[in-house]
Order: structure tokens, then sequence, then C-alpha cells
């Protein structure tokens, strides 16, 4: 035996690191440690795997899956926390990590972390895009109520929509709006309602504090809103109360009231909207008459200026005006022949007489010249008829050589031209 070790009790490795598990184990049972964190692991079998770090320092950590499961936020590298947590060793290592309980955000509360780090996750894979928000129908018949049936938010609904618009159907999801399984329940009851062909769907709850209105902040329920085909209302809390059911919606609440306000019309501006419709149509009836009335005389004037009866009317009228110029200019050629022949009359027996004395001065004179150009009663000496071939011929038209005939009232002869000159 070596003298440094005499008296020495003898250990296993095994019993040592026993000792150590135990001592450390009972002596930092409950120790809060604050740090960064780094290298973080999440296994499949749901335990997280981590290191937490200072500026000189680090030390193993491990969070097994029934306290990881309750994290309301998600580790991330580099972020501060402060953990809850008991020292262990594991003994066939015989290293020893920080088994954590619960870890919280160093600064800000866990829950605020989350509800930052899913509203950015939702927003970046377009959960909040506006041009795919769907309009509210503006008289919706058929509208489901998912709430807790015991809570005054549903009374405040329902007080709402029967002052406002008694034509509504509404049905009600009871549901739980709190605690563990509230947003399983909130999910599979939107998924059931957007089945049953409903004009619109709220999901609403009273106000609260944060813890209260978690469900509505749960990842499973924001995708539920999202892949819904029915319009969405969310109503939940007070006016002052963001939650991410709110960002994913089609309709965002400020109060349970306040979405039966936005969803349903009001009856009595609805009666003064077709008050005022009625005015107008009225009004727009009578302009609508008098203007056809307006351009219905018109048309008649325009056709009655056109038409055939119009038109043989003017015809007509025509006629007339030419039978009565006819007539007209008949009578006064009339008056005027009258006049003319009356004139005439008077003057005929001198016209007469004076035609009458002068024809016969005129036959008087064709008389005596007749009678001076009568061959019988002229001096037929030194005269006689030319002929030639028994016709009756100029002396000119002889020429030098030709026989011709000569005759008077008593003789005949025959000649030839011998010699022929012009006098």
């Amino acid at each position: 035996m070596h003298p440094a070790t005499s008296g020495a009790y003898r250990l296993s490795v095994s019993s040592l690191n026993e000792q150590i598990k135990g001592l450390l184990e009972e002596s930092f049972s409950q120790v809060l440690v604050e740090g960064e964190l780094s290298r973080i692991t999440f296994h499949n079998s749901g335990h997280i795997y981590f290191t937490l770090k200072d500026s000189s320092s680090v030390v193993s950590c491990v969070m097994f899956r029934g306290n990881a499961s309750k994290l309301k936020f998600r580790l991330e590298e580099g972020m501060k926390v402060i953990i809850n947590a008991a020292l262990t060793l594991y003994k066939p290592r015989g290293s020893y990590q920080l088994n954590c309980f619960s870890i919280e955000p160093s600064g800000e509360g866990a829950l605020s972390v989350a509800f930052e780090q899913l509203k950015q996750k939702l927003s970046s894979l377009g959960y909040f895009n506006e041009d795919i928000k769907k309009e509210l129908p503006r008289f919706p018949s058929r509208i489901a109520l998912i709430t807790s049936s015991t809570g005054a938010a549903l009374q405040d609904m329902l007080r709402v929509a029967n002052s406002r618009y008694k034509l509504v159907e509404i049905e009600i999801y009871n549901v739980l709006v709190q605690g563990v399984n509230a947003a399983t329940d909130i999910s599979n009851a939107i998924i059931s309602a957007d089945t049953k062909g409903y004009d619109i769907i709220v999901v609403s709850r009273g106000g609260g504090s944060v813890e209260d209105l978690w469900a509505f902040n749960e990842e499973l329920v924001a995708q539920t809103i999202y892949r819904a085909k029915t319009p969405i209302v969310s109503a939940v809390g007070h006016e002052i109360d963001w939650v991410i059911s709110d960002f994913v919606a089609d309709v965002r609440a400020a109060t349970p009231s306040v979405a039966m306000q936005i969803c349903l019309p009001d009856t009595n501006e609805l009666y003064q909207h077709l008050d005022a419709i009625s005015s107008r149509l009225s009004e727009r009836i009578t302009q609508n008459m008098l203007r056809n009335k307006q351009e219905l005389t018109y048309m008649f004037d325009s056709y009655s200026q056109h038409s055939l009866e119009r038109k043989l009317t003017l015809k007509m009228q025509e006629l007339q005006s030419l039978k009565e110029n006819f007539n007209q200019s008949i009578f006064y050629k009339t008056q005027n022949c009258a006049k003319e022949i009356e004139s005439t009359s008077s003057k005929f027996p001198f016209v007469i007489d004076s035609v009458v004395n002068s024809s016969r001065s005129k036959l008087a004179n064709i008389k005596k010249m007749l009678e001076s150009n009568n061959p019988k009663l002229k001096s037929k000496i030194g005269y006689a008829q030319i002929s030639q071939d028994s016709k009756v011929v100029d002396l000119s038209s002889l020429d030098i050589g030709e026989l011709f005939d000569i005759q008077n009232s008593e003789y005949s002869m025959s000649a030839k031209i011998v010699t022929k000159n012009k006098i």
C-alpha cells in the first residue's frame, strides 16, 4: 500500500460518483441561475439539451419533455434567461448538469416573449396579409358564436344582436376559453363550424389577464383560423387586449359587443336608409317620367311633322292651294278674255270692213296684174313660143347647131341655132 493512501477509504468510481451525486443534489436541489443560451438541441424525444454560459463559464443543462411541454416560448440561441433547476450528476460520465424545471426570459415575461415569437413567425408565413382577408357579408343570415356559454361576453353579444338585427340566426358553440385544453377546444369548434355554411364565425371571450387570454395566442388556434373558409371575427378581451387570433382573423373587434355591431346591420339605420332610398327613388322616378314625357312629346311632334298623315295633309293643302290659284288664274284670264272679246266684238265690224276693203283693193290690183300679163290680152306681134322635144324651153338653154320648134297662135315651124350672142 502506498504511504499516501494508508488509512484512506477506498472507493470505486461508481461509488464516488454516487456520493457526489447525492451531495450535489441534496445541496443544490433548487437553484436560480441566470445566463445565455447556447448550443440548443431539440431532441426527437421532446427533451431539450443546451448550454448556459456567462462571460467566463458554461454549464450543461437538460429540460425533460414534461417540463419542456409547458414552455410558453421557444428557446433561441443567445437568449438571456433565468433557469429554475436542480443540480444533478450524470454518473456514467461523471459530469454534472442542471435539470431545468422552468425557464423565464431575463428582464421580461415568458408569455410576452412567446407572443412576439409566434407573431413574428406567423407574419413571415403570411398569416396576417391583408390581401387574403375575407369580407364580411352585409346581411348575414347565420352566425356561429364560439365562446363560453356561461360567460358575460355571450350575453352581451346576444343583447346587441337582438337590438340590431333580429333576422339573423345565431348558433352557439360552447367551448373552454382558458386553461390547458382551451386551444384544442376552440380549434375543434372552428373546424366544425366551418363546414356548416355559416356566413360569419365569431371567436370571442371577455376580458382577463394575459394568462386567461392565452388560448387565443396558441399557434393551433391561429392555424385553424387561417385555414378556415368562413369569414372569422376575433373578439377577445377588451379594446387594449391584443391576441394572435386578432391578427390572423379576417376582422378584429375590440370587444364581443363591438363584434356584433360589426357583423350585423342596424335595423333602425336600415329603416332610415330605406326611407332615403325611397325618397331618392320617387324623385328619380318623377324625373324619369317627366323626361320620358318630354321625349314622348318631342317624338310625337316629330312623328306628326314627318308622318304619312302629315305629309298627306300638306299635299292636300298644297293641292287645294294650287286649285285655288288655278281657279283664280282661270277667273282672271276669263275676265281678261271676256274684256278682250268684248273690246274685239265692238271693234269687229270696223275691222271686218277694213279687212274686206283692203282685200278688195288687193284683189283688184291682182286682177289688173293678171289682165296685164295674160298673153291673150297682150299684143301677140313678135312673140312666139320656143320648145324642144315638145317641152317649152328658154332660148338661153339652146346651143349652136341644136334644132328647136317655134310657134304662135297661128303658126308652127322648126329652126336651127346658127349663131348665139348675148344682148
